[in-house]
């Protein structure tokens, strides 16, 4: 006996006189469970697999090069480093996922940054005020970029490049050419300078794994109420356990004193929260929501997406918007940490943004990646960077070096692509 069931989705069939699996994992158990995932990786479906054997690895080459990589302040100082990057990749994300691209999101938020702190000069627009009139530019920029790729039928590429060049004209109209302007309110700075208290962080801990082990619970429930297969409590358990115990290990390792004797310095970066909160809340949008599904959908087959109802124009035109704005808080935290805007703010990033969310598994052709994955190739990027730094490589080995591994990803990912292609997965 089977019933359609209706869901925010298209409409699933199921049977209704299925055994309850709940507890139990899609193939029985732990091991089926993990026999499906080694089919996925050796379908081709290899997720950030690579990007995370990859960071392992770099992590134990700088940490054996120079003792000073895993010190206190120089793990505070990356992912302070990388936060910027990791929200800009975390942003583009939502386009590539429609196999489209935006390259101008790195001189939008440099535009935005510029009029930012240009309003919030001595005597000038009070400061919550301006930040409103940043993410208005962020929207204004993708909403031009939607409009074009989706009612126009432009490519995204020649649309973003576009404007990748003359947003950046804009950029030397409100700044000037040499011209720099210093960050002024005090909350923004404080984003990338300041720290968490000790306890803090033990509190943000708690709070992210209430929240995740919240969420895991009620998938059960909804895959237990459709008749779905829930994979097995273990397995789940695991998870937050890694999670459990990585940040733990992370909340007390930065929480140590690692100032000089005439001051103390100790705590999570603030900016580390903030990154967090963002990921959770695009992770919930893209896997929870129906605009991600249709993401996802359109990605994979945005004909099908269109024959079954979908609105693939304004879908398109929402993320580019997505995109724009996201990139603008990518802005704040640079800002935050050099202290300044200039014309040449957010110029260079924008590739490091592509390249981190394809070096963490996200595919350039769509339907494939999740916003985690940038968070992990953007750390990739960080640590590369980071280390070669201390190791006093110059800043055209970091390029030259940061570039291979852009191509070995796009690589992998073509490669997973025909494979699964191949097999039929």
């Amino acid at each position: 006996m089977s019933t359609e069931i209706e869901s925010e989705g298209p409409a699933i069939e199921v049977d209704k006189e299925a055994p309850s699996l709940l507890g139990k994992g899609a193939h029985g158990g732990v091991r089926d469970a993990m026999a499906a995932y080694l089919r996925r990786v050796r379908g081709g479906d290899m997720g950030p697999l690579p990007a995370v054997g990859g960071l392992v690895v770099l992590v134990v080459i700088f940490a054996s090069a120079n003792p000073l990589f895993l010190t206190e302040r120089n793990i505070a100082n990356l992912f302070t480093q990388a936060a910027p990057l990791v929200t800009l990749g975390m942003a583009l994300v939502f386009v590539l996922l429609l196999g489209e691209i935006d390259l101008s999101a790195g001189v939008t938020f440099g535009v935005a940054m510029g009029v930012f702190v240009k309003l919030t000069q001595p005597g000038g627009m009070p400061w919550p005020l301006a930040v409103l009139v940043a993410l208005g530019i962020g929207f204004v920029v993708g909403a031009s970029i939607g409009f074009f790729v989706a009612r126009i039928g432009v490519p995204s590429f020649v649309v973003s490049l576009g404007l990748f060049l003359g947003l950046q004209g804009v950029m030397l109209v409100i700044i000037g050419a040499g011209g720099t302007y210093r960050l002024i309110p005090a909350p923004i700075k404080a984003i990338q300078n300041r720290n968490l208290p000790p306890w803090a962080g033990w509190l943000m801990l708690g709070l992210i794994l209430a929240v995740l082990l919240g969420v895991a619970l009620v998938d059960r429930q909804r895959r237990a109420a459709s008749g779905a297969p829930n994979p097995p409590v273990s397995i789940m358990a695991a998870k937050l356990g890694v999670i459990a115990v990585l940040g733990a290990g992370l909340v007390f390792y930065l929480n140590q004193n690692r100032g000089t004797a005439a001051r103390t310095l100790e705590g999570i970066p603030i900016v580390v929260p903030v990154v967090l909160v963002i990921l959770m809340i695009g992770t919930y949008v893209l896997d929870r929501t129906r605009f991600g599904r249709y993401i996802y959908a359109i990605g994979g087959n945005a004909e099908a997406a269109r024959r079954a109802g979908v609105n693939v124009p304004l879908i398109k035109w929402s993320a580019f918007v997505v995109c724009s704005m996201l990139a603008v808080v990518a802005g704040f935290f640079f800002i935050s940490r050099v202290g300044s805007a200039d014309a040449s703010t957010g110029r260079e990033i924008v590739l490091s943004g592509v390249a981190a969310a394809v070096v963490g598994g996200v595919s350039l052709f769509g339907g494939r990646g999740r916003l985690v994955h940038a968070v992990i190739g953007a750390t990739v990027i960080a640590v590369i960077t980071n280390g070669l730094g201390l190791l006093g490589f110059s800043a055209g080995a970091n390029l030259a070096v940061s570039g291979g591994v852009l191509v070995l990803a796009a690589t992998v990912d073509a490669l997973a692509r025909k494979r699964s292609g191949a097999i039929g997965v």
